[in-house]
């Protein structure tokens, strides 16, 4: 009886040790899977410090242009595009700068590449500046309407849209006798990825970017650094033609002041009779920078305004980090 057994209690334990095998694998794989994860969690966390220390620096570096560059222009304060500001930083290694661990040394640290730009956003028509507010009451300002009708149409986009901006826009601004937003009333944008609150699609806001900006007061419109399709629509009784020629001129020698643009431009006297809609100077400055580190590329933006204690506090609004093609992580 026993010797009959003796083949099957073979089989039974040849089986059992062919489970005990794959479960062993199965256990060490796990643990693999497991250690694999650890690590690129942690190489990902690194690479996320690592990150906000390099944009950090360059935003802090970009606040330092800017400071000089108003020290400089104290004598003749106008900013233009030939301005070191204005210059894009092409993407420059960073690797050797970046702080390797003890495990590390300078041949494996990773690959890292800056790039970035200021913008002047008084260059840019500010969709702000369609209400503006008397005594807690907002109503539509005349004159920007209009440039932003221009604007619109020149850029073949609906004029509903604007429509229904300039209506949210009035509604959020409005305030009760008591100084406060009226109930129902949407809420009021802080950066332009959140104009779409006040109506704009997202193939509107890609439109006008390179020519409208939102700001959080009422700015004029920057004659040295704004689009011919900017200054197109702010200059009442122009024309595409005009405005190139304007770009043109200013490219060769800026505008010091106003008057020296109606001295070159007389034709534009009229246009630029509203003092307070055009100036030659900027306060509002977009920052932009991008990090390619290793195989991960991140992109922040931030928005300063220089207009404080004459140009010396320079204070950052706000700051937004986003994947590459704009949306926001």
């Amino acid at each position: 009886m026993s010797r009959a057994q003796h083949p099957h209690q073979r089989g039974a334990a040849l089986l059992m040790a062919m489970l005990t095998v794959a479960l062993v694998a199965t256990l060490s794989t796990a643990a693999l899977w497991h250690q694999w994860r650890a690590l690129a969690v942690e190489r990902a966390e690194r690479a996320r410090v690592q990150a906000s220390w390099v944009l950090g620096g360059a935003l802090d570096w970009a606040r330092l242009i800017l400071r000089e560059d108003q020290n400089a222009n104290r004598n003749e304060p106008a900013d233009h595009l030939g301005e070191p500001w204005a210059l894009p930083l092409a993407e420059a290694r960073l690797s050797s700068f970046l702080a390797a661990d003890r495990n590390q040394n300078a041949d494996n640290t990773l690959e890292a590449f800056l790039s970035g730009e200021i913008t002047d956003q008084q260059g840019r028509l500010n969709l702000y500046n369609l209400v503006q507010t008397s005594d807690g009451k907002a109503i539509p300002s005349a004159a920007d309407v209009t440039a932003f009708e221009r604007l619109f149409q020149q850029l073949g986009l609906s004029p509903g849209e604007l429509a229904l901006c300039l209506m949210r826009l009035q509604a959020a601004l409005d305030q009760t006798p008591a100084g406060r937003q009226r109930p129902g009333a949407p809420l009021l944008p802080s950066r332009w990825s959140q104009l779409g609150w006040l109506g704009l699609s997202a193939p509107t806001l890609r439109a006008l970017a390179p020519h409208a900006t939102w700001l959080p007061q009422r700015t004029a419109l920057n004659l040295n650094t704004a689009s011919a399709e900017a200054l197109f629509a702010a200059l009442p009784g122009t024309d595409m033609a005009l405005a190139r020629q304007l770009v043109v001129q200013r490219a060769t020698a800026h505008f010091p002041t106003v008057a020296d643009v109606k001295r070159r431009f007389p034709q534009l006297e009229e246009a630029l009779a509203a003092s307070d809609r055009f100036q030659t100077t900027s306060r509002f400055f977009e920052v932009r920078g991008r990090l390619r580190l290793d195989d991960t590329v991140v992109e922040e933006v931030s928005l300063v305004d220089r207009g404080g204690s004459g140009g010396q506090d320079i204070q950052t609004l706000w700051r937004e980090r986003r994947r590459p093609g704009g949306s926001l992580q």
